[in-house]
């Protein structure tokens, strides 16, 4: 079963590119961590490959997703996407409002579903919390929740699978800090990634 995992730096968490999918591969993040449960429990039925690359938005995974998923034909597509299309815009204009990153996340859909009629695909909700890269932005950053209710719509949409994350993050927070869960606010630490 080959498992693909797409996104931006929360997936990506500087993977090895030249390793592809070994350990190094996976990254130091949730990918690594699901990587070596699956492939604790048979280590030749699960091909698991991140595709995640630091910075992206819903555009780039567009742009790249004939060469990062399509031609990989996997079995199960993880998607996770959209801090970027708010944090890209206060840092330097060149963000995706919230529009644009349905219609695009809809096509990436459409066309996905088409090219590979079989395949599962798992939706995972975008989130944040108050750290050291989105405190003096906190009211940009929770724009963050109402993309996350745009992918919960297109799972459901799509009969894609909608991974819940915000409240398991916001838990985890409240009770030991968000630092440890999210050490900038956006990127997940060991706990954040489990």
């Amino acid at each position: 079963m080959r498992i693909l995992f797409f996104g931006d730096s929360i997936t990506d968490m500087a993977r090895d590119r030249k390793y592809g999918n070994l350990i190094y591969g996976y990254g130091v993040g949730y990918v690594n961590l699901i990587a070596s449960e699956l492939r604790y429990i048979d280590p030749i039925k699960f091909d698991i490959i991140n595709r995640g690359i630091s910075g992206n938005r819903i555009v780039d995974l567009y742009a790249r997703v004939k060469s990062d998923v399509w031609n990989f034909e996997p079995d199960v597509l993880s998607i996770l996407i959209g801090v970027n299309d708010i944090w890209h815009e206060i840092g330097d204009s060149n963000g995706v409002d919230i529009e644009r990153y349905e219609k695009m996340y809809r096509i990436l859909l459409e066309d996905t579903k088409k090219r590979l009629p079989n395949l599962k695909i798992m939706l995972l909700e975008p989130f944040f919390l108050v750290g050291s890269a989105t405190k003096e932005h906190l009211d940009e950053f929770s724009k963050v929740k109402e993309y996350a209710k745009v992918v919960k719509k297109l799972a459901k949409e799509f009969d894609c699978v909608f991974v819940p994350l915000q409240d398991k993050l916001d838990e985890g927070a409240k009770k030991f800090g968000a630092e440890y869960y999210l050490y900038d606010g956006v990127h997940p630490d060991v706990a954040g990634a489990k």
